[in-house]
Protein backbone atom coordinates (compact mmCIF):
# COMPACT_ATOMS: atom_id res chain seq x y z
CA UNK A 1 0.00 0.00 0.00
CA UNK A 2 1.35 3.43 -0.96
CA UNK A 3 0.90 6.60 1.08
CA UNK A 4 -1.69 7.81 -1.44
CA UNK A 5 -3.62 4.57 -0.98
CA UNK A 6 -3.26 4.90 2.80
CA UNK A 7 -4.83 8.38 2.65
CA UNK A 8 -7.87 6.87 0.94
CA UNK A 9 -8.06 3.87 3.29
CA UNK A 10 -7.40 5.65 6.59
CA UNK A 11 -10.37 6.43 8.82
CA UNK A 12 -10.40 7.19 12.52
CA UNK A 13 -10.96 4.02 14.56
CA UNK A 14 -11.92 4.04 18.25
CA UNK A 15 -12.60 0.35 18.94
CA UNK A 16 -9.73 -2.14 18.77
CA UNK A 17 -9.42 -5.91 18.89
CA UNK A 18 -7.59 -7.70 21.68
CA UNK A 19 -4.77 -8.54 19.32
CA UNK A 20 -1.11 -7.76 20.05
CA UNK A 21 0.97 -5.82 17.56
CA UNK A 22 3.69 -7.98 16.06
CA UNK A 23 7.27 -7.25 17.18
CA UNK A 24 8.44 -6.48 13.64
CA UNK A 25 5.69 -3.88 13.20
CA UNK A 26 6.55 -2.27 16.54
CA UNK A 27 10.18 -2.13 15.35
CA UNK A 28 9.16 -0.47 12.06
CA UNK A 29 7.08 2.17 13.88
CA UNK A 30 9.88 2.80 16.40
CA UNK A 31 12.44 3.28 13.63
CA UNK A 32 10.22 5.91 12.01
CA UNK A 33 9.73 7.65 15.37
CA UNK A 34 13.48 7.64 15.97
CA UNK A 35 14.08 9.18 12.54
CA UNK A 36 11.47 11.91 13.13
CA UNK A 37 12.94 12.70 16.53
CA UNK A 38 16.49 12.91 15.19
CA UNK A 39 15.71 15.10 12.20
CA UNK A 40 13.13 17.46 13.73
CA UNK A 41 12.26 19.15 17.00
CA UNK A 42 9.71 16.53 18.04
CA UNK A 43 10.03 14.05 20.90
CA UNK A 44 7.48 11.38 19.97
CA UNK A 45 7.33 8.29 22.18
CA UNK A 46 5.73 4.91 21.53
CA UNK A 47 3.79 3.53 24.50
CA UNK A 48 3.00 -0.18 24.33
CA UNK A 49 0.77 -2.38 26.50
CA UNK A 50 -0.56 0.55 28.53
CA UNK A 51 -4.36 0.37 29.06
CA UNK A 52 -4.80 3.11 31.68
CA UNK A 53 -5.02 6.10 29.33
CA UNK A 54 -8.23 4.83 27.73
CA UNK A 55 -9.64 2.62 30.48
CA UNK A 56 -12.60 4.92 31.10
CA UNK A 57 -12.69 6.79 27.82
CA UNK A 58 -15.21 9.57 27.37
CA UNK A 59 -18.17 8.59 25.20
CA UNK A 60 -18.81 11.27 22.56
CA UNK A 61 -22.22 10.49 21.03
CA UNK A 62 -21.15 11.69 17.58
CA UNK A 63 -17.79 9.93 17.52
CA UNK A 64 -18.05 6.96 19.90
CA UNK A 65 -16.17 5.63 22.89
CA UNK A 66 -12.62 4.31 22.77
CA UNK A 67 -12.35 0.60 23.49
CA UNK A 68 -9.43 -1.79 23.56
CA UNK A 69 -6.68 0.82 23.28
CA UNK A 70 -3.43 -0.51 24.75
CA UNK A 71 -0.90 1.13 22.43
CA UNK A 72 -0.43 4.73 21.43
CA UNK A 73 2.11 7.34 20.40
CA UNK A 74 2.60 10.30 22.73
CA UNK A 75 2.90 13.33 20.43
CA UNK A 76 5.35 15.51 22.34
CA UNK A 77 6.83 18.57 20.62
CA UNK A 78 7.99 22.13 21.35
CA UNK A 79 5.39 24.38 22.92
CA UNK A 80 3.54 26.86 20.71
CA UNK A 81 1.92 26.93 17.30
CA UNK A 82 5.06 26.09 15.32
CA UNK A 83 5.54 23.00 17.49
CA UNK A 84 1.94 22.00 16.85
CA UNK A 85 2.36 22.24 13.07
CA UNK A 86 5.48 20.07 13.08
CA UNK A 87 3.80 17.60 15.46
CA UNK A 88 0.83 17.26 13.14
CA UNK A 89 3.03 16.86 10.06
CA UNK A 90 5.24 14.09 11.44
CA UNK A 91 2.43 12.50 13.41
CA UNK A 92 0.47 12.01 10.20
CA UNK A 93 3.57 10.54 8.56
CA UNK A 94 3.37 7.87 11.27
CA UNK A 95 -0.39 7.45 10.88
CA UNK A 96 -0.02 6.67 7.18
CA UNK A 97 2.88 4.31 7.85
CA UNK A 98 0.76 2.42 10.38
CA UNK A 99 -2.08 2.20 7.84
CA UNK A 100 0.30 0.64 5.32
CA UNK A 101 1.17 -1.96 7.98
CA UNK A 102 -2.46 -3.07 8.09
CA UNK A 103 -3.41 -1.37 11.35
CA UNK A 104 -5.62 1.50 12.41
CA UNK A 105 -5.22 4.76 14.31
CA UNK A 106 -7.01 7.77 15.72
CA UNK A 107 -5.76 11.23 16.68
CA UNK A 108 -6.92 11.91 20.25
CA UNK A 109 -6.94 15.37 21.79
CA UNK A 110 -8.65 15.38 25.17
CA UNK A 111 -10.57 12.13 25.71
CA UNK A 112 -7.80 10.18 27.44
CA UNK A 113 -6.04 10.11 30.80
CA UNK A 114 -2.48 11.41 30.92
CA UNK A 115 -0.31 8.62 32.33
CA UNK A 116 2.79 10.70 32.86
CA UNK A 117 5.07 7.92 34.08
CA UNK A 118 5.11 6.23 30.67
CA UNK A 119 6.59 9.11 28.68
CA UNK A 120 9.00 12.00 29.22
CA UNK A 121 8.31 15.67 28.54
CA UNK A 122 11.43 17.81 28.31
CA UNK A 123 11.96 21.49 29.01
CA UNK A 124 10.09 23.63 26.50
CA UNK A 125 7.96 20.69 25.35
CA UNK A 126 4.33 19.72 25.80
CA UNK A 127 2.09 16.76 25.11
CA UNK A 128 0.03 17.87 22.11
CA UNK A 129 -2.15 14.74 21.92
CA UNK A 130 -1.80 11.00 21.39
CA UNK A 131 -2.40 8.65 18.47
CA UNK A 132 -4.08 5.35 19.32
CA UNK A 133 -2.74 2.29 17.48
CA UNK A 134 -4.04 -1.22 16.97
CA UNK A 135 -6.13 -3.58 14.92
CA UNK A 136 -9.53 -2.00 14.53
CA UNK A 137 -12.76 -3.84 15.23
CA UNK A 138 -13.80 -2.10 12.00
CA UNK A 139 -11.95 -0.04 9.41
CA UNK A 140 -13.90 3.09 10.35
CA UNK A 141 -15.96 5.26 8.02
CA UNK A 142 -15.25 8.36 6.00
CA UNK A 143 -16.80 11.49 7.49
CA UNK A 144 -18.82 13.50 4.96
CA UNK A 145 -16.63 16.25 3.55
CA UNK A 146 -17.87 19.54 4.92
CA UNK A 147 -15.77 21.67 2.59
CA UNK A 148 -14.78 21.78 -1.06
CA UNK A 149 -11.71 22.86 -3.00
CA UNK A 150 -12.85 26.50 -3.15
CA UNK A 151 -13.47 26.56 0.62
CA UNK A 152 -9.87 25.74 1.50
CA UNK A 153 -7.78 26.77 -1.52
CA UNK A 154 -6.92 29.86 -3.55
CA UNK A 155 -5.25 29.83 -6.96
CA UNK A 156 -5.50 31.69 -10.26
CA UNK A 157 -6.77 29.87 -13.32
CA UNK A 158 -5.64 27.66 -14.86
CA UNK A 159 -5.09 25.71 -11.63
CA UNK A 160 -2.31 23.09 -11.98
CA UNK A 161 -3.44 19.51 -11.62
CA UNK A 162 -0.83 18.85 -8.93
CA UNK A 163 -2.28 21.66 -6.79
CA UNK A 164 -5.78 20.23 -7.15
CA UNK A 165 -4.48 16.80 -6.18
CA UNK A 166 -2.71 18.22 -3.15
CA UNK A 167 -5.83 20.03 -1.93
CA UNK A 168 -8.01 16.96 -2.47
CA UNK A 169 -5.58 14.91 -0.37
CA UNK A 170 -5.62 17.61 2.33
CA UNK A 171 -9.43 17.48 2.41
CA UNK A 172 -9.10 13.82 3.46
CA UNK A 173 -6.85 14.71 6.40
CA UNK A 174 -8.20 14.08 9.91
CA UNK A 175 -8.92 17.31 11.79
CA UNK A 176 -10.42 18.06 15.20
CA UNK A 177 -14.21 17.46 14.97
CA UNK A 178 -13.74 17.56 11.18
CA UNK A 179 -13.35 21.36 11.29
CA UNK A 180 -10.83 21.67 8.38
CA UNK A 181 -9.57 25.07 9.51
CA UNK A 182 -6.78 25.39 6.94
CA UNK A 183 -6.14 27.13 3.66
CA UNK A 184 -3.68 26.54 0.81
CA UNK A 185 -2.71 29.45 -1.45
CA UNK A 186 -0.78 29.06 -4.72
CA UNK A 187 1.77 31.82 -5.40
CA UNK A 188 4.06 32.48 -8.37
CA UNK A 189 3.57 29.23 -10.23
CA UNK A 190 4.68 26.62 -7.71
CA UNK A 191 5.07 28.23 -4.28
CA UNK A 192 2.36 27.16 -1.83
CA UNK A 193 1.42 28.92 1.39
CA UNK A 194 -0.42 26.95 4.10
CA UNK A 195 -2.39 28.87 6.73
CA UNK A 196 -4.15 27.80 9.91
CA UNK A 197 -7.45 29.59 10.41
CA UNK A 198 -8.91 30.58 13.79
CA UNK A 199 -10.73 27.86 15.69
CA UNK A 200 -12.76 28.16 18.89
CA UNK A 201 -11.93 24.60 19.89
CA UNK A 202 -8.21 24.86 19.11
CA UNK A 203 -5.98 22.30 17.37
CA UNK A 204 -5.98 24.26 14.09
CA UNK A 205 -2.16 24.39 13.93
CA UNK A 206 -1.87 20.68 14.67
CA UNK A 207 -4.51 20.09 11.99
CA UNK A 208 -2.55 22.27 9.56
CA UNK A 209 0.51 20.07 9.99
CA UNK A 210 -1.58 16.98 9.26
CA UNK A 211 -3.11 18.61 6.18
CA UNK A 212 0.32 19.75 4.95
CA UNK A 213 1.59 16.18 4.96
CA UNK A 214 -1.44 15.05 2.99
CA UNK A 215 -0.94 17.92 0.55
CA UNK A 216 2.67 16.88 -0.07
CA UNK A 217 1.65 13.29 -0.77
CA UNK A 218 -1.03 14.43 -3.20
CA UNK A 219 0.97 17.17 -4.94
CA UNK A 220 4.26 15.30 -5.27
CA UNK A 221 7.52 17.11 -5.98
CA UNK A 222 5.91 19.91 -7.97
CA UNK A 223 6.09 22.78 -5.50
CA UNK A 224 7.94 24.47 -2.63
CA UNK A 225 6.48 25.80 0.60
CA UNK A 226 6.29 29.58 0.96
Amino acid sequence: MTESEAIQARHSVRKYLDKPIEAEKIETIQKCIDLCNRETGVHFQLVSNEPKAFRNGVDWPKYGKFEGVNNYIAIIAPKGNDGSVIAGYYGEKLVLLIQTLGMNTCWVGGTFKKVREVYTIGTGEELKCVISIGYGATQGVQHPQKKTFTDVAQAQEPVPEWFKNGVEAALLAPTAVNQQKFRFILHDGNRVEAIAKFSLIGYSHLDLGIAKYHFEVGAGNNFTWK
